[in-house]
């Protein structure tokens, strides 16, 4: 299993449902992903230079403020709190799904002896530190070439749910802040 070794090091990591249920196909959901990620902006450091939500996965890059609080810490509480908050949304929204998707959750958690009802996601987040610029630039791409691959988008930069727009430079609303990585002269810097 990977892991995060260097604390002030720009990762890559995805975060992925259990089972790949395709979750996030409602706004709901993911509006639960971005209000999370924005607390953990705003109370324990994350800086997130770039991201997309699918319907079954999120990537991320992101790393942390020098007074942040450690990147590992940062993902076992979104992961945590999430995984809550998701399961309370679906027992109380409109929800045709309900049964099926709490039956799988609940046998997933049954695995895991880390789990007392549900598991949503899955344990690993596969982090990988981000240190060339030719490997961010790929991972970057990766990230907002998701929706166009996956077709629901013809451009990067309409998908709302991705941080393409700000990297393109559009005036679209990003949901979540982004402070993107700049690559002038040939130098990385947040």
């Amino acid at each position: 299993m990977l892991k995060i070794t260097e604390p002030d090091g720009i990762y890559f990591v995805t975060f992925t449902t259990v089972q790949w249920i395709d979750l996030f196909t409602r706004r709901e959901y993911k509006n639960i992903l971005a209000e999370s990620l924005r607390y953990c902006q705003e109370h324990k450091g994350l800086l997130i230079h770039a991201f997309v939500f699918m319907t079954n996965h999120l990537h991320l890059i992101i790393s942390r403020t020098p007074d942040g609080a450690a990147l590992s810490d940062i993902i076992r509480d979104f992961k945590k709190f999430t995984s809550r908050r998701l399961v309370q949304a679906v027992k109380e929204l409109p929800e045709s799904r309900r049964e099926w998707l709490l039956w799988l959750f609940s046998r997933a958690g049954e695995h895991n002896p880390n789990n007392t009802q549900y598991q949503v996601w899955q344990q690993d987040n596969h982090p990988v530190e981000l240190r060339t610029l030719k490997f961010i630039r790929q991972k970057l791409n990766y990230i907002h070439d998701n929706p166009v691959k996956e077709g629901l988008v013809f451009s990067s930069a309409e998908y709302v749910y991705s941080s393409a727009s700000v990297y393109f430079g559009l005036p679209q609303e990003c949901p979540l802040e982004v402070v993107p990585l700049d690559f002038q002269d040939g130098f990385l810097s947040p």
